[in-house]
């Protein structure tokens, strides 16, 4: 099945999802959001939502909670996409009133080049974007390189482009989940290992599961080993400045399901990742 195909197939997935989604994300995030994927927008983000008049565009948008974050963080605009109505509509319902003056919608799909062109004028009427995020999507996409293509038009001279996603080492590879019980000798104490094995990573074909339990229709996850995921934006030439993999600690593990994602702190469920344009 060709790019497009796969990606017309992506986005229906999402507008028959798209309430389900929301009612587990939820207007002030799940606890990927406020445990690992906040922290590191803040972190990565900080310096550019501090700048006077900070123009931001995010890129699939979901329920709008990142476009709320940023506007409650220092953005002083917010153009939030998304490639399905159905997102875009919950996204617009859980505005606050001083959220709604500072956040505007469009319907945008990152693999296609020309929904892109309206943004690359826009961009060169303001003098470019401080910031261009896309939070936990790039997995959902068949191809980005029209976002890698539009990346150095988008971008203010010192602006930023930040990402995460799934770890592709420990999520989107094809692996195996272990749980493995052993005494201390000495105090007969329980000893509790878990570890994952990986099969296949540098070439593994997309496939289709489900992000929560309860979820009808399951839709495609797509797998890039790092040199690819990285190497579509050196193409053009952007400049990696930033790499993190947030992990949850002990603290955050979830002891009635044996193989829950938190469950293995020192295997990073994320990656997170920011590019400027090269100087």
């Amino acid at each position: 099945m060709s790019a497009s195909n796969l990606n017309q197939e992506v986005l229906s997935i999402w507008e028959k999802n798209a309430e389900f989604w929301d009612s587990g994300i939820g207007k002030e995030g799940n606890i990927y959001w406020k445990r690992l994927q906040k922290p590191s927008l803040e972190r990565l983000l900080g310096p550019a939502l501090g700048k006077r008049d900070c123009a931001a565009l995010e890129l699939a948008t979901g329920n709008g909670l990142c476009a709320r974050w940023l506007a409650d963080n220092g953005a002083s605009s917010i153009i939030a996409t998304d490639g399905t109505f159905g997102m875009l509509e919950l996204a617009k319902r859980h505005l606050d009133s001083h959220q709604a003056g500072k956040i505007s919608f469009r319907k945008l799909d990152v693999t296609e080049e020309g929904d892109f062109a309206p943004l690359v004028e826009k961009a060169a009427e303001i003098g470019g974007f401080d910031i261009v995020l896309m939070n936990m999507a790039l997995m959902d996409v068949a191809t980005f390189d029209p976002l890698a293509e539009a990346l150095p038009k988008l971008l203010k001279e010192d602006g930023v482009f930040v990402a995460t996603l799934l770890h592709p080492v420990f999520m989107t590879s094809t692996y195996s989940r272990t749980v493995e019980v052993t005494y201390d000798p000495q105090t007969g104490s329980q000893i509790i290992n878990r570890s994952k094995s990986i099969s296949e990573y540098l070439h593994v074909k997309p496939v289709k599961g489900v992000f929560a339990v309860g979820q009808e229709t399951p839709q495609l996850y797509f797998h890039r080993p790092l040199h690819e995921l990285l190497g579509t934006f050196f193409k053009r030439g952007l400049t990696l400045d930033a790499l993190e993999e947030p992990g949850f600690t002990k603290g955050d593990a979830v002891p009635e399901r044996a193989y829950a994602t938190a469950n293995f702190p020192q295997l990073p469920p994320i990656l997170s990742f920011r590019f400027r344009r090269a100087h």
